[in-house]
């Protein structure tokens, strides 16, 4: 892989310093321009370095806006309805491998990869310095700290790539390119899917191993932290079907007691709310200066119908709905069900172009530990435990169940994340084949796990670069 993506990484860094660390005296320096020559020597370029994974994260294409709205369309979710041109090729299965939804995510999952790698693989000559210590093991504790973050956002990063353009689902065992240094000159194939799990699997435990609990900062959301680390790891042994594994991740998330269900008084605001709700686990900072405007999730939810004077932007393209199957199955003393007009708006979650991205939630812990506890192995009694926390605090005059079944926990999920980007993800881990909607979001071609397309094209920047081994899906040309 000589990936012509990776070598424009830089300038993510550059944007990461700017925009989230613009108080440090370091960027005044020419630590721009020189930091591809060398090593990362303090704690302030390592910190800043981590910060620009998370912006790379935020991008529009990945999680800002299209990495969820991808997985949306194709799901038993939302639809699309076309409007202004967004995501027809996505919805009507016709991508290309230029297509800019597959190279958009791409791009910047490898960038994130890039910028973890630096942190992660970084050997400074000389002792890292730090401007909040000069103890030695104090500054130690702080790299593996961050160092930790690394191979957690890069664990993240490649699973989703795994999730998009492997072929696990697509009738194939070929994963995707694991780069575990930065290389833009490097020419790298892709890996099997087993050796793209194994390697997710040795980042997020390294990510554990080097992040060590007391350094959590709980009121700052928007790094990771021990436990929202061990959410996404939950989150990734649920789709491996490692239940054992995601029944001893929750048990220690839920002991932590650092993190609620938000209540339905709170539910609406929590989304709008920085560094505040109590079931915030981890979330991507946006702000004024990482606004991303016309092309944010709310402008492709809302329309001038569904505008509210918490939004300051009067119209959206109104491009994503939800279906109406969906919709009617919530209880009409459902707080959710109020974020969802009968126009099909979802008009609950995503009110601000600014508003932070809500990456990990307490309540997906929850549920991941509610569907492994009904595996083989489990304890049945935790998972009802999980499943009444949730719908308490959501429904007014709740009756706590005594028995919930595994279809109960899959529904709740869909309705307590939809437009998060569970949706086909959640189907092609199950072996449930993905539906093909019209813009009315009428059933249509219905694909089988199985099917070629149901994996994303690689790039064909990616797949044209001289001599790359880095071969094409089955089903695109390049």
């Amino acid at each position: 892989m000589k990936n012509s993506i990776l070598k424009y990484a830089f300038l993510t860094i550059t944007a990461g310093i700017t925009m989230t660390a613009c108080s440090e005296d370091f960027i005044e320096t020419e630590f721009f321009q020189s930091i591809e020559q060398r090593p990362l020597v303090s704690i302030e370029e390592m910190e800043s370095t981590v910060r620009g994974q998370y912006n790379a994260m935020r991008a529009a294409t990945y999680y800002g806006c299209d990495f969820q709205m991808i997985s949306e369309i194709r799901s038993d979710n939302m639809f699309t309805n076309q409007a202004s041109g967004y995501y027809n090729t996505v919805a009507n299965f016709s991508m290309l491998s230029n297509d800019t939804y597959a190279t958009g995510p791409y791009t910047q999952m490898y960038r994130t990869v890039a910028l973890a790698n630096l942190v992660i693989n970084n050997t400074s000559p000389t002792p890292l310095t730090w401007k909040s210590s000069i103890d030695p093991t104090v500054i130690s504790n702080k790299e593996k700290y961050l160092k930790g973050q690394s191979y957690a956002a890069r664990a993240l990063a490649f699973f989703d790539a795994l999730r998009l353009y492997g072929q696990e689902y697509a009738g194939g065992t070929t994963g995707v390119v694991i780069p575990t240094k930065y290389n833009p000159e490097a020419l790298q194939a892709r890996a099997s899917v087993v050796e793209t799990r194994a390697q997710i699997e040795a980042d997020f435990d390294m990510a554990i191993t080097l992040m060590a609990p007391s350094l959590d900062n709980f009121a700052d959301k928007t790094v990771l932290n021990t436990i929202s680390v061990k959410t996404l790891m939950s989150r990734y042994y649920l789709y491996k079907g490692d239940f054992a594994r995601v029944r001893t991740l929750v048990n220690d998330i839920v002991a932590s007691n650092k993190y609620l269900v938000i209540g339905r008084g709170d539910y609406a605001s929590s989304f709008r709310s920085s560094n505040a709700a109590q079931n915030s686990m981890f979330e991507l900072a946006i702000g004024g200066l990482g606004d991303l405007g016309t092309t944010s999730i709310s402008y492709k939810l809302l329309t001038n119908a569904a505008a509210t004077t918490l939004l300051p932007a009067t119209s959206g393209y109104g491009n994503m709905k939800v279906l109406t199957g969906l919709r009617t199955t919530y209880n009409a003393n459902d707080i959710r069900l109020s974020g969802i007009s009968t126009a099909l708006v979802l008009n609950g979650k995503y009110f601000n172009t600014f508003d932070n991205i809500k990456l990990v939630r307490y309540e997906e812990a929850l549920l991941n530990g509610a569907e492994a506890e009904l595996q083989a192995g489990g304890t049945p009694s935790k998972a009802v435990t999980y499943y009444n926390n949730i719908l308490s605090n959501r429904i007014t005059g709740y009756v706590p169940v005594t028995t919930v079944t595994l279809n109960d926990v899959y529904l709740e999920k869909r309705k307590e994340f939809v437009g998060e980007g569970f949706g086909m993800f959640d189907l092609l881990r199950r072996g449930l084949p993905i539906t093909q909607r019209s813009t009315a979001g009428v059933a249509g071609t219905v694909r089988p796990v199985g099917t070629n397309l149901l994996a994303f094209p690689i790039p064909r920047a990616e797949i044209n670069v001289p001599g790359t081994p880095v071969v094409q899906n089955p089903g695109y040309s390049n």
